[in-house]
């Protein structure tokens, strides 16, 4: 199986059909699967590729999925489609294994983008800074409040939980947020994630609770 292979997991057959058309327009080799139970039947008849999943289907979820990959040792690079407000559900994902998330909607280049950077990091021809002493660094650099902001992105939460924590405004985490992004060097959310996830543990952890005032 050639790395130009795609597993494509969708509930939606409407949506299976529109993005296996347009993969296959680019010269992708798709295959196609209803659920994840149906990808981990086939999985041993069809290794290597990449698999793009949705993150929410019914029975199993794209979280389940990555877990019984896991256990079941199938190693290959996976991207999951999140809808929007589903951060948080991507953050365990990417904790659960995935490689990469886009939101819907999404537009060709983006999906594009996602699987030639996943299939490049699992090929090892894309260093993957995660864990490292640059990392470190730059995580090193940032305020504390920054640090507690980025705390609360890594443990799933949204801007307004980790507002409620920090008893700030929402607004001000988006502020934070953005610092955090710039200081950290990363393009975007998923980049940020594979950068400091293993990195968790030298982070304070933060409250939750309901309320909060707004500063």
């Amino acid at each position: 199986m050639t790395p130009n292979t795609i597993h494509l997991v969708d509930d939606d057959p409407a949506v299976r059909a529109a993005i296996a058309f347009l993969l296959s327009t680019e010269g992708y080799v798709v295959h196609t699967y209803e659920s994840g139970r149906a990808f981990l039947s086939a999985a041993g008849d069809t290794p290597g590729g990449c698999l793009v999943t949705d993150l929410r289907m019914p029975e199993m979820d794209g979280i389940d999925l990555l877990r019984a990959m896991r256990q079941s040792g199938i190693a290959m690079p996976v991207i999951v489609i999140t809808g929007h407000g589903d951060v948080p559900l991507a953050v365990a994902a990417m904790k659960a294994g995935a490689t990469d998330f886009i939101e819907k909607p999404f537009d060709d280049k983006t999906l594009f983008g996602a699987i030639e950077g996943a299939i490049a990091r699992a090929a090892n021809r894309e260093p993957i800074p995660a864990g490292t002493e640059i990392a470190r660094r730059r995580l090193a650099d940032l305020s504390p409040r920054e640090q507690d902001v980025l705390a609360g992105i890594l443990d799933g939460m949204t801007n307004v939980a980790i507002a409620a924590g920090l008893d700030i405004s929402p607004r001000t985490v988006e502020i934070y947020r953005a610092n955090l992004m710039s200081k950290m060097q990363a393009g975007n959310l998923p980049e940020l994630l594979r950068m400091t996830i293993p990195l968790r543990a030298l982070l304070p952890a933060l409250p939750r609770r309901p309320g909060g005032k707004r500063a």
